[in-house]
């Protein structure tokens, strides 16, 4: 039987070519395009599409910006960490800065009390640093960092910004040992402020001190401001010590007066040492004086 001639049944009768086809949906496609570049007639088309391709498109997307945002995290987390540190940093700097402020602020406002102190007081004073407390556990005493070298003697009044702290009792050739006024051992002749009552004050310990030998009618009440009277010869007159707490009765003859000093004899560090020209000026004798005007009376006048 032979092939030649041969032809397809009916049923399967061939349609355009391939390359017939692309052509037709070529030109379709440049048609549509056309058509909505011009018409926009597709827009609605394809806002649809995108309303529901868009839960596609964030799940496609979802694991890199997962990686994203895990690197930015972490890369933000160390940022802040290294922050941190650096502001701790400063925060302690500040604090420290502040802090030496503070303490040169105190120095400075004690320092400039203690300069209008001198200048209030026309004697000779050293300015001296306590440096430590002295070793007795049963004493009120401290450590000056003045000693003979810089004209300290034994005997002359220490001072604060607010008033008398103490006296130098013993010296070394660069420092010298402070006796502070609540010492059970020291005494200070004083009177008070207001209405000259005198007496003598004594340590009690622990920021306390007691005026002694204050009769029973005397004019002292709690609040009264005891000065150096300047009677003892050893300290200038007028030195601002203590201030009254409390007047109780006593015996017969004196009264309990308790008074706390006016300085900060436990916590100053800036004090100055009244020279040894503290003492006041020697009250001249009666009987030079009267000699002294009855020469001036009895003397010729030059004149006649």
């Amino acid at each position: 039987m032979s092939l030649v001639g041969h032809q397809s049944p009916p049923i399967f009768k061939r349609g355009p070519t391939p390359l017939a086809r692309l052509m037709v949906f070529v030109a379709l496609c440049l048609v549509m395009l056309v058509a909505d570049l011009r018409f926009r007639y597709l827009e609605v088309v394809r806002q649809g599409l995108s309303v529901v391709t868009h839960p596609l498109q964030l799940a496609a997307a979802a694991p890199a910006d997962f990686l994203r945002n895990a690197a930015v995290y972490f890369a933000t987390l160390v940022e802040v960490q290294v922050e941190n540190a650096e502001l701790r940093r400063h925060q302690v700097e500040a604090a420290q800065r502040l802090l030496r402020f503070s303490q040169i602020e105190r120095d400075n406002h004690e320092l400039r009390g203690l300069l209008d102190m001198a200048r209030s007081f026309a004697v000779r004073s050293v300015a001296a640093e306590i440096l430590y407390d002295a070793p007795d556990p049963f004493a009120r005493k401290v450590i000056l960092d003045r000693g003979s070298a810089h004209g300290v003697v034994a005997g002359l009044a220490v001072l604060d910004a607010r008033g008398m702290i103490g006296q130098v009792t013993r010296v070394y050739p660069v420092q010298s040992e402070v006796t502070l006024l609540t010492d059970k051992d020291q005494a200070v002749h004083v009177q008070v402020e207001r209405s000259r009552v005198r007496g003598v004050l004594v340590g009690a310990g622990s920021n306390r001190m007691e005026l002694r030998f204050v009769e029973n009618n005397s004019d002292i009440v709690a609040g009264d401001r005891l000065v150096t009277s300047g009677l003892d010869g050893v300290f200038l007159a007028g030195l601002p010590v203590a201030h009254v707490v409390a007047v109780e009765a006593g015996d017969d003859v004196f009264v309990k007066v308790f008074a706390e000093p006016i300085a900060h004899t436990e916590g100053t560090v800036q004090v100055l040492v009244l020279g040894p020209d503290q003492a006041p000026p020697a009250r001249p004798d009666p009987a030079t004086e009267i000699k002294r005007s009855v020469d001036t009376v009895g003397a010729p006048d030059k004149g006649t």
